[in-house]
């Protein structure tokens, strides 16, 4: 049974991928988040003091609507930048911020983290909730850990071996030299 759910839940993380998680905003991604809405507002009163057409009106006063929710969401910055005019919002600094959360915004968790971070967690469950059913549920996820540990091992010195020489045998030994003892006691068990 045990097995089984351990088996689901692994199949659940792998299944959906990390693409669907990200991190939490980063300061520099609420300083853009903000800067975005400031940018936005900007533009609409300078689309409406230049008499500029309705059309272009309502596209910036509709753009400054959305950006509310992107600060919203991200939350506020510790920090403003000075955005109150163009002439500030335009600043070289701004731009590198933006260039900034562009990068970040693209990085997601590695699958080992993430399951690495969901058995903690497990663990931490188990361990409050105790009684006999608790700590025989913390000893197995705590061996879990270790074979997700092994896992990630054997999945790096794979990866290092196809660098290496996809042909060769002795390069496929070295890669996966590296292995602590009880990934290759959990090998070992895997394949008898």
């Amino acid at each position: 049974m045990k097995k089984i759910i351990v088996t689901l839940i692994l199949l659940g993380l792998l299944s959906v991928g990390c693409d669907s998680l990200r991190f939490a905003p980063t300061e520099v991604q609420k300083q853009n988040a903000w800067l975005h809405n400031r940018t936005t507002t900007v533009a609409a009163d300078a689309a409406r003091a230049e008499g500029a057409s309705e059309k272009l009106c309502d596209l910036t006063r509709l753009s400054q609507l959305q950006s509310r929710s992107f600060t919203s969401y991200y939350g506020l910055p510790t920090e403003f930048p000075q955005a109150d005019t163009a002439e500030q919002i335009l600043a070289e600094s701004n731009f590198q911020i933006a260039d900034t959360a562009l990068q970040e915004s693209s990085q997601r968790p590695e699958i080992f983290d993430v399951a690495n971070n969901f058995l903690d967690l497990a663990i931490g469950i188990c361990a409050i909730l105790g009684g006999v059913y608790g700590t025989k549920a913390v000893g197995f996820l705590s061996q879990a850990k270790v074979k997700s540990k092994a896992l990630q091992e054997i999945i790096a010195g794979n990866e290092m071996f196809k660098k290496l020489n996809s042909e060769s045998v002795d390069a496929f030994k070295e890669a996966q030299s590296s292995q602590s003892p009880q990934t290759r006691q959990i090998v070992a068990e895997l394949k008898g």
